[in-house]
Order: structure tokens, then sequence, then C-alpha cells
């Protein structure tokens, strides 16, 4: 069985798994015994992920704190994220319900439409596979930060002074010599350390001078910005956090705003301002552009109102006006948080047709009837005896399937009807299909038609609602992970140990976590003070050692 803690030579009882003695120094495995230069990266320290991998809760730490899991996580996160990119997202789809925006997908884009919208890519960064995902990676950051963050928060904060020569002698940097004065020496080097704003301690006979410690934690304030980031990131999904919805208002209507419950906003009117062509053609702009005519401004003046306290989800009575406004390109509603923007028009949409009854042998009229399209009725009473009825209506007729006329959006662009007329010539009723330009009689020759009259048009308007309580949280991740990018790209943590030993000589060891050529112009200068032997980087002197080697095999 394993043991749970190492006492060391020096009597000093480590915790399981600690290579390096938290005390001296001393090498406590048999690699760090035949290892020339130690792994300095936490100490020594005992990692957990390194150390356990016997219970369940183990291995469940160890997956999560690997560095190859977390960047097989951030891959496929980043991947799972360039599919959304495929087709637009649903926020971005001016349909209504869940059935229009299948139909929408499907009739769009065909079969991959309608794969991309049944495995729920359609509205991909709300779906809960993402949101796992995104926690899995947040968990990962998490628990690799404990995993090594604490035991080098300990090692920093407990480091000693003095350290057995083994320790200091397998630095990557080391000096050993005589001088003449041990204490006048360490002296002068702590005189000099100070100088090049070192913090040192002294212990006796020994000194540690170390510079910019607060860099080792650079990495873990990424981690927290990471962390921070995603928590505004998966707060998107939390009602209220965070809105972008799309609506298409016609001009006289009045609507529930999407994503602002309680809310209706009127399309008072909507203005569409053309630029004139100059005398000699077109502007330089409108070349450019490839057009005739380019927009200069196109606006809806819009009322807002809100729903009384306790009234029921769509009611519109006793609505309450809060703010009437020309919604403007880049200057939107704004409302308790909420942004309506103008980003897109319809102009001349179907609005109404009117037909009339007729006979068709002698043209007799027997009344008109004027379609409502966006709210037809069921039935058009004509009076003295005579009527219409609507079987079934089509916004944007596509063809018929199975004998059933089909419809691609909820736009009237291509109305049709399935009509039923009744006569007093006519009693049982004739049914009639009639769309623009196409009239059939399904049942056999009828009496009776519905003549076109005439039709009128409105224009409608292309509104976003987007609201987003999560950017503060997002903007702080973002500058708490540039600030440890910061620290851990522009500083260094750097350590020197010296002391005498016990054969009247001086022994001096240096460590950093990177950029040795900073270090080592800094021991430039201690040492030509201090009049100290000239140090060895022994990863340069095994490199040249094993050239050596290699050139007489």
């Amino acid at each position: 069985m394993e043991k749970e803690t190492i006492t060391c030579a020096c009597g000093h009882v480590n915790p399981y798994g600690t290579k390096l003695c938290e005390k001296c120094g001393r090498p406590l495995t048999e690699e760090e015994k035949n290892t020339k230069v130690v792994d300095m990266r936490y100490d020594g320290k005992a990692i957990r992920s390194k150390t356990y991998n016997r219970s369940v809760v183990d291995k469940v730490w160890n997956f999560f704190s690997s560095v190859k899991v977390g960047i097989a996580l951030i891959i496929i996160t980043l991947l799972a994220a360039s599919v959304g990119t495929f087709l637009p997202q649903e926020f971005y789809v001016n349909v209504g319900t869940l059935g229009d925006k299948a139909a929408y997908y499907e009739n769009t884009y065909g079969t991959i439409g309608k794969i991309y919208y049944a495995l729920g890519l359609s509205d991909l960064y709300s779906s809960w596979w993402f949101q796992i995902l995104v926690g899995m990676l947040g968990i990962s950051i998490i628990v690799a930060s404990i995993d090594r963050g604490i035991p080098l928060h300990k090692s920093l904060t407990n480091q000693r002074v003095k350290r057995h020569e083994s320790f200091m002698k397998r630095q990557r940097i080391v000096a050993e010599g005589e001088v003449a004065n041990s204490e006048q020496t360490l002296a002068a080097i702590e005189k000099e350390m100070k100088a090049l704003k070192y913090n040192v301690r002294r212990d006796g006979d020994a000194l540690l001078a170390e510079k910019n410690r607060f860099s080792r934690y650079g990495p873990y304030i990424n981690h927290v910005g990471l962390i921070v980031f995603l928590v505004g990131v998966s707060l998107r999904v939390v009602p209220g956090m965070y809105v972008d919805e799309s609506m298409l208002i016609r001009e006289g209507e009045t609507i529930e705003v999407m994503g602002m419950p309680g809310y209706f906003l009127e399309n008072d009117k909507f203005i569409l301002e053309m630029h004139e062509n100059d005398e000699d053609g077109p502007s330089g702009e409108q070349v450019r552009q490839g057009v005739n005519v380019v927009a200069k401004n196109f606006q809806t003046n819009a009322k807002l109102y809100k729903q009384p306290e306790g009234a029921l989800p769509g009611d519109t009575d006793n609505l309450e006006l809060v703010k009437e406004y020309s919604i403007r390109v880049n200057h939107p509603l704004q409302h308790d948080g909420y942004s309506l923007y103008q980003m897109d028009y319809r102009l001349d949409e179907l609005y109404t047709m009117t037909f009339d009854l007729v006979n068709k042998e002698t043209e007799k009229s027997y009344g008109q009837l004027t379609v409502q399209l966006d709210n037809p009725a069921a039935t058009y009473d004509l009076g003295n005896g005579s009527s219409v009825e609507i079987l079934n209506y089509t916004p944007d007729f596509a063809g018929f399937k199975d004998g059933v006329p089909q419809t691609n959006l909820p736009v009237p662009d291509n109305p049709a009807f399935v009509f039923k007329m009744t006569t007093p010539d006519t009693p049982d009723g004739e049914t009639s299909f009639v769309a623009i330009r196409n009239t059939l009689e399904p049942l056999g020759e009828n009496q009776n038609m519905l003549k076109f009259v005439s039709a009128t048009t409105r224009n409608s308007s292309g509104l976003t609602i987007h609201k987003d309580r999560t950017i503060p949280i997002i903007v702080v991740g973002g500058i708490i992970f540039m600030i440890g990018v910061a620290i851990g790209s522009y500083w260094n943590h750097r350590r020197v140990w010296v002391q005498a030993t016990a054969e009247g000589k001086l022994l001096l060891a240096a460590h950093t976590n990177k950029n040795w050529f900073g270090i080592k112009k800094d021991l430039d200068i201690v040492i030509n003070a201090a009049q100290l032997p000239a140090y060895v980087d022994q990863l340069d002197l095994n490199d040249s050692e094993e050239k050596q080697e290699g050139d007489e095999a």
C-alpha cells in the first residue's frame, strides 16, 4: 500500500507525491535523484492529479485537470461554434412559430436545412449540449487551476532561505568557489540584489533574492478571466439576460414585441427616402453600389405600449403608452435596457384583395368581399342568400402536396385560396381554387366565379430587438484575461540562492521560469561587483557534452 507521507533525511515530513523536500530541497524520488537539473515548476510540490489515481473521484479529477483534455475541449468548442455559422441562426430568421422556422429551413436550404434544424444547430449557442460543452470547459479550467495553482502558491509562500547543497547544485545555473570573507561577500551580494529591485531575505550565512513572484500567477489570472467570460456566455440562456430577436411589423399593426414580455409596438407609419439622381446621371455612391437609386433614410414612426399590471399575456386592452419614437438606422428606440433597431423593410406587401362573386354566363354580381390577408375571416356574407367561405388559405403558395396547397412563408407574397361559394342558384355551394393568375375548379365546372377586382398594399418594417446584460461580465472577463496575459508575458520570476558551505566555499544557484538571458545579465552584474566565481549553465554544458560525445562517436 502506498505511503501517505515521505520523511526527508532532514526530518521534515512531506505529503505523498512530493519530489523535493519542502524544507531543505533534497530530492525524494529516484527520478529526481538521477537528474542533473531538477524540475522547478512547482518546486517539487505534490500535484494531486499526478499523485492519486485510485478512486472514481481521482479519475474524474485527473480527467478534467489534464492539459490535453482542456485543449481538446477548446478545439471541440471552437469547431461546434463554427458549425453554427454554416447556416443562419434562428434569431436572424424573420418567421414566427417553431413550425414556420422548421419549414423555412427545409424550404430554403433543402434536406441540409431540415437536418440542420432537426439537430438543433439552428439555435446552437442556446442548445443544451453546447452549454454542457462550455460547462465542461469551465470545469476543466477550474480543476486545472486548483490542481496546480494551490501547490504553486504554497511553494512560493513557504520558501526557505537555506537549502541543501543537492538542491543548489541541481539548479540550472550554479556557481561555486572560495571567497576571502563570506560575510562581506553576502553583504555585497545583498546590496547589489536590492539595487536590481530584488526582494532579499537573509538567514545566517544564507541569502535568497527574489523578484517578480507575482508573474507566476499570470496563467491562473488568465484562467479566472476565462471562467468569468464563460459565465457571461452561459448566462445568455437565462431569461432576461440576453435578447436578440427579429420581428416584421406592418404599417398599422400593433403586435407584442418579441423578447420583451408585456410590451407592444405599433407601426404608425413607415417612411422611405431615396437619394435623387443627379442631372448627369447616378451619383458616385450609386455607381459603386450598382443601383440607380439609393435609400437615404428609412424609419419607423413607432409607439411603444406596456400592459397594465396583472394583464394576461397577449391582452391588448388598456395598453399604456410608454414612448413615441422615430426608429432610424443607428438610432434605436431604447427603453428598460432594450434597444429596437431599424434593420430592414419590405415595400408594397399585399394587404387586402377584393373579389366580386359573379355568374360566369350572365356576369350577374352577387356582391363583393374584401379579404384582409394577414387575418382573413372564415366566412363573408354577401347578403341575399349569397356567401363565401374560405376553406384553405396559403399566404405564399408553393404548389400542391397530396392534393393539399402548401405555403413557403407566412408572408402574403403569393396568396392562394380555396373558396366555397354559395348563392340562391347554387345552395349546395361550389368549390374553387383561386390564386394570382390561376383559377381551378377541382370538383367540376362551376356556375359562378370569384373575379379579382383590386388589391391594396402596405409597407413593413424589419426590427431587431437587442438586450445584453452579459456584456459587462464578458468585458470584465476579457480585461482579467488580458491582465493575466500581460503579467505572464512581460514579467518573469527570478530567484537566486547564495550560501556558505561547510568547506568554506560560497555556493550560488539561480532559477527563473523563463528569460534565462535576463537573469544571466543580473548575475553578471552581481558577480562582477562581489568578485564571485563564474557561473555555469548546466543545460548548456549538458548540450555541449552530448554534442562532443556525438562528434567522437
